[in-house]
């Protein structure tokens, strides 16, 4: 049976419920054994979902436990429209996508279109930004533009992670143990406690490892491990109108080095013969064909030309912020929210994949944001509220990375030392990025009632932006085998200068020396406006019809890593058009739950990156830029409902449809020739996506009661890592299942088991496609199952 045709078969069976993911019934029924309410922040002030007038979904705490999610990643399928990945060889920077709009770079200079906030402040770095998920209280997915009251750099949507605040009346924690498959084990630990009349304390702890899923076919180890520890403490404090939460946390990472999976085809730069050196076999043969992959996992890699390429990748990352409301004052209720970020991310990488040493790098990154929001929210008697803000953002990064290819002289295989030998000579090429950005923005976000059912809304946002871009690239040949500890020195953060002589032939320079490629320094300033108008309708009590049309954009900035002088740019802010329209229900007595949301997006200006290779052997260089060249029109719509039939049975699911196509775009080819992609799908943006679960919470015995769920995610085909639609970038439909049965003692005590792809499905998670260069891909989680035991108290 063909999958369109089973896919129809399922959204038959199920036309019911597919409508809401699981998340949408996040609380127990009420008494009446209807739907709980559900409250976010999705507007910037606590309002019941069903009263927002957007499409936002909501994943509260019991459901994220529930998923066994370790991160944010571990959401991907859950949310309909909503695409959370990486890049396939830098599994620390993250991919967010929301309805076709996203970014798929894996350094910080392109910047985001979803907006990642953590207890409201945003997260301008995608490094890191696929948080570890602890001690969460819930998360909103905000979809389509946010700009008037989240700011530039989200026209894709928001996704605001809110955590567990102190709470000033009560003693307590959890205790947690985990324990799975690939030896993941997890412990962690939460206190809370008040210290006084309205001051409280909440500390935790959370420790997540397991071993790597992927097999590397040198040493027969594992490959991936994970490895990360969050420390975080908040202080809470009270008193009338006002209140105030100090929060610090430290992330520490201690991973594997990035698994790299060669898909590389026959008479390409990197390939690599299976069985040569134990290769394995390409999973993107035959050529012409949608990778596809394999019931065993294997990648390669080779430790370097000496031995010398660690399994490491190392990320530190510091968090506090500080926000403090004050109620009732003459002006509004006053919210200041005060956040400071540092990061610092260092790994080795071997890039190809294979047994043999071709290409890997050696990359650090260390970047600091400072953010402050002062805000007020007006009430102007029985017509409405205002909300009045302005907004302060300062970050700054270093980044380099050291290439080595090898391949660019040669190789041969010496049999009788049993030694893969380079041929001379070969590349080393070092990129330095340095970078400052602040923006600074003003903004308003008003709703009035027209009358008791109608209401109508228009925000405004005002911003300035300026980037000032350092960035440059060297390469030189290798004059002889060379290691990183030959060339760097031990412990060393720039590279020194024995074996290397200069492109041109001239005798050998410290490291920095010779000309850089680009312009010394880029600046550029932009000013932007952002704006949206809309309308709410409440037709009954429990039905709400809505629309709005909203712009925002994406901010400008510079090409950061470069191997051509014109690649630096700058690129020009995008801007999107966006027009929603919806209704929001909940029925018989509130044990039916119904949203619907349609949208018709104008995307212009996209900003697209683009990773090139042009010439051969000592002649290659790498291209890297930023296009603002192309146009598209996106459309769809999300479906969502919630059924609770009988006490303690929910059913729930979504169902999304996207249609995401360039209105113009005529891509410039390596070869200074143009192709026309109008009508081409867009990045990251399957047509469908579907959602749904089934739960049921029943007694066991006495002081004991049970629950079940399963859940099954589909995502259709899309197109990852490659402007131009091509068989081996085309990622396949992924069906996912997961299950959890848990039981709980007292209320105190719970005892879980759980699958996530229960049917250990394999797919590839992405593919990097550089034709007659190589391919770089990697694996999505294979079934991961365990045991977990919870206690509170």
């Amino acid at each position: 049976m063909k999958l369109h045709t089973r896919f129809a078969c399922l959204c038959g069976l199920s036309a019911i419920a597919m409508a809401a993911p699981a998340y949408a019934a996040e609380a127990a029924a009420e008494d009446t054994g209807g739907i709980a309410e559900i409250v976010v922040t999705a507007q910037k002030k606590a309002e019941n979902l069903q009263d927002v007038p957007i499409s936002v979904a909501a994943i509260g705490s019991e459901t994220l436990e529930s998923t066994h999610a370790v991160n944010l990643q571990g959401l991907q399928g859950a949310v309909p429209n909503v695409e959370i990945g990486t890049f396939s060889n830098t599994p620390n920077t993250a991919v967010f996508t929301i309805r076709g709009i996203g970014v798929i770079e894996p350094d910080p200079y392109a910047g985001n279109t979803v907006g990642i906030v953590v207890d409201q402040v945003p997260q301008y770095f995608s490094m890191g930004a696929l948080l570890d998920l602890f001690d969460v209280e819930r998360i909103e997915v905000l979809r389509g533009p946010q700009g008037t009251l989240f700011g530039a750099n989200t026209t894709g949507g928001v996704v605001n992670v809110v955590n567990r605040r102190p709470d000033l009346d009560k003693t307590g924690g959890t205790i947690g143990v985990s324990y799975g498959n690939y030896n993941h084990a997890t412990i962690n630990g939460v206190v809370n406690t008040p210290l006084g009349e309205g001051l409280a304390l909440r500390l935790g702890i959370n420790h997540d490892k397991r071993d790597g899923y992927v097999t590397n076919v040198v040493n027969g180890k594992d490959m991936g491990k994970r490895n990360v520890t969050i420390f975080r403490g908040a202080l809470r404090y009270s008193a009338g109108d006002f209140d105030a939460t100090l929060t610090g946390e430290y992330d520490r990472a201690r991973n594997g080095s990035p698994i790299v999976v060669a898909g590389d085809l026959p008479g390409e730069a990197e390939f690599v013969p299976e069985g040569f050196l134990g290769m394995y076999s390409s999973p993107c043969l035959p050529a012409g064909s949608v990778c596809k992959a394999p019931d065993h996992y294997y990648s390669a890699q080779d430790g370097g030309i000496n031995g010398d390429l660690p399994d490491q990748s190392d990320m530190d990352t510091y968090r506090t912020s500080l926000e403090m409301k004050l109620a009732n004052t003459a002006i509004g209720d006053l919210v200041s929210v005060t956040g400071y970020k540092h990061f610092k991310l260092f790994e080795y990488t071997d890039q190809d994949g294979t047994p043999i040493p071709l290409i890997d790098t050696r990359r650090q990154t260390k970047g600091w944001q400072f953010s402050q929001e002062l805000r007020t929210d007006v009430k102007i008697g029985d017509i409405g509220n205002v909300t009045l803000g302005g907004f302060f953002l300062k970050t700054h990064y270093d980044h380099y990375q050291n290439l080595r290819i090898n391949f660019a002289g040669g190789a041969f295989y010496n049999q009788e030392a049993g030694t893969y030998v380079l041929g001379l000579p070969g590349l080393f090429q070092q990129n330095l990025q340095n970078q400052d950005n602040h923006s600074i923005s003003a903004f308003a976000q008003s709703y009035f009632n027209v009358s008791d059912r109608l209401r109508l809304q228009a925000g405004i946002r005002y911003t300035h932006e300026k980037t000032s871009m350092l960035a440059s690239t060297e390469t030189r040949l290798a004059t002889a085998t060379i290691d990183w500890l030959t060339a760097l020195g031990e412990g060393a953060e720039d590279p020194g200068q024995p074996g290397f002589a200069n492109l041109d032939g001239t005798n050998t320079l410290p490291f920095g020396a010779s000309p850089m490629v680009a312009p010394p320094r880029g600046t550029k300033s932009w000013n932007n406006v952002g704006w949206k108008l809309g309308f709410d309708y409440k037709a009954t009590d429990d039905v709400m019809l809505y629309g709005y049309w909203a712009r925002g954009f994406k901010s400008g900035g510079f090409t950061g890593r470069i191997g051509i002088t014109d690649d630096l740019g700058p690129y020009n802010p995008e801007k999107v058009d966006t027009f929603e329209a919806g209704v929001k229900t909940e029925l018989f007595d509130r044990h039916v739950r119904f949203n619907l949301a349609g949208f018709y997006t104008n995307y212009r200006g996209m900003q697209l990156a683009q990773i090139y290779f042009k010439g051969s052997g000592a002649d290659l260089v790498q291209g890297n830029t930023i296009l603002n060249a192309a146009g598209s029109h996106i459309k769809g719509f999300e479906s969502e409902l919630t059924i609770v039939p009988a006490k303690g049975v929910t059913f729930t699911g979504a169902l999304a449809y996207l249609d995401a196509k360039y209105s113009k775009f005529n891509f410039l080819l390596p070869n200074k020739s143009t192709l026309d992609l109008k009508g081409e799908r867009l990045q990251n943006a399957p047509k469908w996506t579907a959602s749904t679960t089934l739960a049921y919470d029943f007694p066991v015995a006495s002081n004991v009661d049970g629950r079940f769920s399963a859940t099954y995610n589909y995502t259709g085909e899309k197109l990852l890592t490659s402007i131009i639609d091509t068989p081996r970038a085309t990622i396949r439909p992924q069906h996912i299942v997961n299950a959890n049965f848990d039981l709980k003692f007292d209320d105190r005590y719970t005892f879980s088991i759980w699958a996530t792809n229960l049917l250990d499905s394999r797919y590839i998670n992405s593919v990097f496609d550089s034709p007659g260069t190589l391919g770089l891909t990697n694996y999505a989680q294979p079934r991961m199952f365990g045991g977990s035991v919870k206690a509170e108290f």
